[in-house]
């Protein structure tokens, strides 16, 4: 069983990530990392599928121990990747999704150089403005916030391997783009480089 692609989506609050993201575990191929958070459960989020939950004291602990594979403070909480849930997955031909911020995005990449990093935007710097108030679901001080970390992670742009842009009910497409990746990822030589001698058995 060949291994899994480590996938890395990561976008502004407003780029449409879990919409898009669900188009694709709909194939099958796809696990997603539950991240792990400091920060409160939002309403309807369920601990252990949108996120794990857990305390601050928590989280220093398994960085201390080495059990997180990438993590990162924003907004004044910890958000982090698993380390034995990603190993599991990957070892399972499985491809991991993880859907984390730039600074994530860029240590996991450190750790594993084989990891496909796509940065997912909405069309533009107004859109995502639009998408956010119009959710009506957080303080115009977070919004602010939110709009200001999207201008410091575009400034990362070049650590990503490729851009999608999710325009306004174009979110299958977007996932499109996304799974013609995955597949020309796996098809590379890089990632085939026994192909020589797997061709010529007898």
């Amino acid at each position: 069983m060949k291994k899994g692609l480590m996938l890395v989506i990561s976008g502004p609050a407003g780029s449409g990530k879990g919409t898009v993201n669900a188009h694709l575990f709909k194939t099958g191929d796809f696990v997603y990392s539950v991240s792990a958070t400091t920060r409160a459960p939002r309403p309807a989020e369920v601990d252990g599928v949108n996120y794990h939950f857990i305390s601050k004291e928590d989280f220093l602990s398994r960085i201390e121990h080495g059990d997180m594979l990438e993590y990162t403070e924003y907004c004044g909480n910890f958000y982090g990747t698993p380390l034995k849930e990603a190993e599991e997955v990957l070892a399972s031909g499985k491809n991991l999704i993880l859907e984390i911020e730039v600074e994530g995005a860029e240590n996991v990449k450190k750790k594993y150089p084989d990891a496909v990093l796509v940065l997912l935007l909405p069309p533009s710097y107004a859109v995502q403005e639009q998408r956010l108030r119009g959710r009506g679901t957080e303080t115009e001080e977070k919004i602010t916030e939110r709009l200001a970390r999207a201008k410091e992670e575009i400034a990362h742009a070049s650590s990503y391997d490729y851009v999608v842009y999710n325009y306004d009910g174009k979110d299958a497409e977007a996932a499109e783009q996304i799974l013609a990746i995955v597949s020309a990822e796996k098809c590379s030589l890089a990632r085939n480089t026994s192909v020589a001698e797997d061709y010529l058995k007898v």
